[in-house]
């Protein structure tokens, strides 16, 4: 294959309607890389024999080792469409009508490859805003997986077109040893699992607009009849001639959608059947092609019948549908025309007795599809030589796909005309976006006066060496360099290996010394280039696509944080502008510079470092902007692990490469906590081990020591039957009455557990609360022109910590103030008994917790409104904030209002560290009923200066009331939990249940796949238990089996910690301390030791060996006399 210049690239970016771009979406291991190998060949740029072995597109030394993608990578891919008469070129678009000559048209396909694995899903995020159509692959003999539903969401979130690939359709024939009808019958029912999630998805958005437009039905019914009751009585008749205008259009009916097109369908050209390993694919219109002059049939015909119950009529060669066949047993047209066929091929090349193949049959099929074979080839003892070879001359892979995402995904034009009006309307401050910026992207414009618009989806780091103006430009490599380049990689391989199989880490800086050093060099000069190689810094590029507009190296752009919105262009942190200082034209391993870039284009920039974070938009201009930020990661950072340097004097270094970690993973996250430990959060155990990685070698180039895993836990209430009394005989339960230290404060409160319902609820919507809050804040601020206190500023700098750790992510839109209020209100009137309790909880809600979104509520019951109303309506004002105005002149007289903020803080406070374990509260109501402020007349006159000390004994008070409270119930741990999926078969479903169940999992479901060995298992594993879990599954299963862990949320451990036996039966068989079965004090116990609190009953030496009295004697002699010395120095 001849390679194409990367000058011709650059001036296909420029015919817009010639450009695809295209993301290859799979679960793991279903093909996406073997696939694009493939595709990447038909550029010249790896051999074709090399197609699915070489991995380009994995250019890490842990993706090969490992066999997986862990970074997403783009490619531009040059493929031109020929259109002939001979039958080869049938699938390249032929109308049936022969043409003599030869039209040619030419095509720049901008291909993303993206991870498969649940830790790298933030991964697919960013790469499916950039694309205009998917290329979605489905395993034929796993079918539809965890993974694949989720890469299916994300295209249909994104409104992308998506093209189905059913890949490995030799394991029909190799493994599972199907006839040709079989495997027809189990395609049948792989594209009906595939268009049932599709359904799903057309569902629930069929049942939201519905839904809104039974809203918006009663709003106008309600309209009209409010003005014919306000219409005066002489007017009357024009009133109601007014209503019954707006009848018609309110009382029509819902116009359904069509969902023919979100379907998968072989006759409709969207699905493609491959073996990307063996360099095969084709749709039925290729074989409508091939078959169009035997059969007499038009192709346009033969498309829509090859598939379904369509069967051929041997005598009259008519098609026969299924009723139509009279008892007669004809194969389907599918069968009969094409897998046969392919199966023949396998049998020809693969079968025999000895597996070598037959020859006659594989000449007879040459002849008959007029392909020639190099006689090395035929001659060759390699049966999958011949295999190869044959399907590469007759489907070859390459063309089935690139002609399918030529002609059924849409160009960036298209695309953008269905796309942004969508992603306008769901950016925040939508109705503030400059219309020409509007009209620009919509309508996709690239002329120099338009506005330019471009998304970042993240930030990848390139090593200084490998950018193009360090590279050797033009031509071949030379032997020598070639040689270089070997070395280095050898030694890159090398190291990998030997860190994965656990040795010493002097053998990577052997290898290191060794990949630097040639025969007859000095060895100086070895050493010298190490240090190079280890001082070569890393650079971050962003990773984006243009919208709208024209973008040149030395264009100033506004870089729009993803918290931006054009409704307050000029808010605090105010964007800035960046200078571009390169643009690149992405190449999987490598970069070429480009000078500008049309809209429509996949492309690296530089010049935003210290600008972008991980996201973020470009604009040219501030003033009503479009911020295209808001994408929804699929993983969310639930695996937290403190780091610190081995050697001390690296931690400069470890902070500077942990923040250019987090500028560089889009799901990796980096924290300092408050007792100064450097943390950072991912997605899961792969995802850990990969930051590792990067950091020692790359960011920090230093080692760096990693400590045990710290894991989220919840805690919450729950009303059991066997509970202590409560602490107060003459209270309810959950009710304490605090006091403040000096007492001039007296405070009320009653803890309860909330409803389930309702705190899943609180949890699912933590978005909805956020944006009413920040609405909330926004309006106090214009009213009183006050600056923001100091503890919102809180909230900003943790707001990860209270969306992420609610371990619940967002679904669906954000609801209105009405909307939460209304269904936060019949999710209350579903929780059985106690309905006189929530009755009227929502209107007397003053703050939810922790970190003011959390699944904890508190509840003002007060009568005069402490602490005011959060969902009240925008056009009223509070009690509370009257009463307050009209005791503002009293500047030496304290109130119950005064306290209003540290209450809240408070009720923060111990919602974010529960007194357990010091974790997050989860589902509890706290109740404020009473605050009385009692001082004596004689201090009166000081009160007010002693507010500052109050404030501090009020938020004591208040926290360790809520303590109390909560400890008057029956205490629970929710543990975060992991929705475990793996495949295995019949012979190791054994081992697979053993060790799930040594983890303390549990089995949800196990389902045979119909017509394969495979069993489906799926199961709940805690969070806590899963490391080391996939190794030790392979390991036991000898690779048999797979799993893919999901974060599912939160379970509760229906055990008390603070549980002990107490009847007869259970001191008998647990003894009196019973460790061995209360695994929730367990749990416990190890958090209250890793944050170094209090753990009751914890022994320092326990049965230790006795000692010689006089040893023990000298030792402690010893010990006083350092003191002493100490002491005096």
């Amino acid at each position: 294959m001849p390679v194409v210049n990367p000058e011709k690239l650059v001036k296909l970016q420029h015919a817009a309607d010639g450009v695809r771009n295209i993301c290859i979406l799979a679960h793991v291991d279903h093909g996406k890389t073997s696939l694009t190998d493939a595709l990447i060949a038909t550029n010249g740029i790896i051999s074709p024999k090399l197609a699915g072995k070489i991995r380009y597109l994995d250019s890490r030394p842990d993706e090969q080792l490992r066999g997986i993608t862990m970074e997403s990578s783009a490619i531009s891919l040059y493929f031109s469409l020929l259109r002939r008469s001979a039958p080869q070129a049938s699938a390249e678009g032929d109308n049936g009508d022969s043409a003599p000559e030869v039209v040619q048209k030419e095509y720049l396909i901008n291909l993303i490859d993206s991870p498969g694995h649940i830790d790298f899903s933030s991964e697919v995020s960013t790469a499916s805003r950039l694309c205009d159509g998917a290329v979605v692959l489905v395993d034929a003999v796993e079918g539809v997986c965890s993974q694949t539903v989720t890469v299916l969401r994300q295209t249909w979130i994104e409104k992308l077109k998506p093209l189905l690939v059913v890949n490995k359709m030799d394991r029909l024939i190799t493994e599972l040893r199907m006839s040709p009808g079989e495997a027809y019958t189990h395609l049948s029912k792989l594209l009906e699992q595939v268009n049932a999630v599709m359904g799903s998805f057309f569902q629930g958005e069929r049942m939201e607009d519905d839904l809104k437009w039974r809203e918006r039905v009663e709003e106008r019914i309600t309209a009209a009849s409010a003005k014919k009751t306000d219409t005066p009585m002489s007017e009357g008749t024009n009133g109601a001639e007014s209503g019954n205008e707006e009848v018609p259009v309110t009382t029509g009916e819902y116009e359904e959608k069509d969902d023919e097109d979100i379907y998968f369908s072989p006759e409709n050209n969207n699905v493609i059947f491959s073996s990307a390993v063996d360099g095969w694919a084709f749709t039925p219109k290729q074989f409508a092609g091939l078959y169009e002059k035997k059969l007499g049939i038009k192709r346009s015909i033969l498309e829509k019948v090859l598939w379904g119950d369509f069967y051929l009529d041997p005598k009259t060669k008519r098609v026969l549908g299924s009723k139509h066949l009279k008892g007669r047993n004809l194969k389907p047209m599918f069968v009969q025309l094409v897998l046969d066929s392919i199966w023949a091929v396998y049998e020809a090349t693969t079968g025999g007795p000895n597996g070598k193949g037959e020859p006659a049959l594989v000449e007879k099929i040459m002849k008959s599809l007029n392909i020639t074979l190099p006689p090395h080839i035929l001659r060759s003892r390699d049966p999958r030589a011949l295999l190869t070879s044959l399907f590469a001359a007759w489907l070859p892979l390459s063309t089935a796909v690139l002609v399918s995402v030529i002609e059924h995904l849409p160009s960036p034009p298209v695309a953008q005309a269905a796309r942004i009006p969508d992603m306008i309307k769901a950016s925040p401050g939508a109705d503030h976006i400059d219309p020409r910026v509007r009209d620009a992207m919509s309508n996709f414009k690239t002329g120099e006066d338009e506005p330019v618009v471009a998304y970042v989806s993240k930030m990848v780091a390139i090593p200084e060496s490998e950018l193009p103006h360090n590279r050797r430009r033009g031509g071949a490599l030379t032997a020598e360099e070639a040689r270089e380049l070997g070395r280095k990689k050898r030694a890159e391989i090398a190291r990998a290996q030997a860190i994965a199989n656990g040795e010493h880490a002097d053998v990577a800086k052997v290898t290191d010394a060794l990949s630097s050093t040639a025969i007859g060099e000095d060895g100086l000069e070895g050493e010298g280039d190490v240090k190079e190689q280890r001082q070569d810094p890393e650079h971050l590029i962003g990773f984006a696509r243009l919208f709208s507009g024209t973008l040149r190296v030395g264009d100033e752009v506004y870089v729009l944080p993803p918290k931006f919105s054009p409704a307050h262009p000029h808010a605090q942190p105010e964007p800035q502008k960046a200078t571009i200082t390169a643009l690149y034209l992405l190449m999987g391993r490598g970069l070429e510079p480009l000078t500008t870039v049309p809209a429509g284009v996949v492309f690296g920039v530089a010049g935003l470092e210290g600008h972008i974070l991980k996201s973020g938009t470009l604009c040219s201009q501030l003033g009503g902007s479009v911020n295209l930020a808001g994408v929804n990661m699929g993983s969310q950072p639930i695996v937290r692990v403190a780091l610190e340097p081995v050697n001390p004097g690296d931690l400069n270094k470890m902070i500077a490469g942990l923040k250019m970690l987090q500028q560089s993973d889009p799901c990796a996250e980096y924290e300092v906590l408050e007792s100064g430990e450097h943390v950072i959060l991912t997605a899961g155990e792969l995802h850990l081990e990969r930051c590792l990685k990067d950091l020692r070698e790359r960011f920090a180039r230093c080692e760096i020591q990693a400590g045990e895993p710290i894991v989220p836990y919840r805690e919450s209430i729950v009303s059991a039957a066997e509970m202590n009394p409560p602490r107060e005989k003459d209270l309810p339960r959950g009710t304490v009455v605090g006091v403040a230290t000096s007492k001039p404060v007296n405070i009320r409160l009653r803890v309860r557990p909330l409803p389930e319902a309702v705190t899943e609820f609180l949890a699912k919507n933590t978005g909805a609360v956020k944006r009413l809050y920040s609405e909330r804040r926004a309006e106090e601020e214009g009213k009183r022109g006050l600056d923001v206190p100091e503890d919102l500023s809180h909230d900003q700098t943790a707001e990860h910590d209270g969306v992420g750790d609610t371990g619940i992510i967002e679904t669906g839109k954000l609801l209105s103030l009405a909307d939460f209020k209304e269904q936060l209100r019949l999710t209350f009137a579903e929780a059985k008994g106690e309905k006189e309790v929530w009755g009227d909880v929502i209107e007397n809600i003053a703050a939810f917790g922790p970190r003011r979104v959390g699944p904890n509520i508190l509840v003002d019951a007060t009568q005069g409104g402490v602490c005011g109303k959060f969902l009240r309506e925008k056009d009223t004002d509070t009690d509370h904030g009257n009463e307050h105005s009209s005791e503002t002149p009293r500047n030496d007289t304290l109130t119950a209002h005064d306290f209003s903020d540290k209450i809240a803080y408070a009720f923060q406070l111990s919602a974010a560290q529960g007194p357990l374990c010091n974790e997050p509260l989860q589902g509890v109501a706290v109740f404020l009923e009473e605050v009385n402020v009692t001082i004596p007349p004689e201090e009166e006159s000081s009160t007010r200066e002693k507010l500052g000390r109050l404030t501090g004994e009020v938020i004591k008070t208040v926290r360790d009331s809520i303590r109390q409270g909560f400890l008057d119930w029956s205490p629970r741990l929710l543990l975060a939990m992991y929705s475990c999926e793996i495949q295995a078969s019949a012979e190791v479903l054994g081992r697979v249940y053993g060790v799930i169940t040594r983890r303390r999992g549990r089995i949800l479901s196990e389902a045979l796949q119909e017509g394969t060995p495979f069993f489906t298992i799926v199961a709940l594993l805690p969070v806590a238990s899963s490391f080391g879990f996939s190794d030790e599954i392979r390991k036991r299963t000898s690779g048999a089996a797979q799993p893919q862990l999901i974060f599912s949320g939160y379970e509760m451990l229906d055990k008390d910690p603070f549980w002990v036996p107490f009847t007869e039966e259970d001191l008998e068989d647990l003894g009196e301390l019973a460790d061995k079965e209360n695994v929730a004090k367990k749990y416990m116990d190890s958090v209250r030791m890793r944050k170094g609190l209090f753990v009751k009953g914890r022994k320092l030496v326990e049965c230790g060996e006795a000692e010689d009295v006089e040893e023990v004697d000298t030792r402690v002699r010893c010990s006083l006399s350092m003191c002493t010395l100490h002491s005096f120095a």
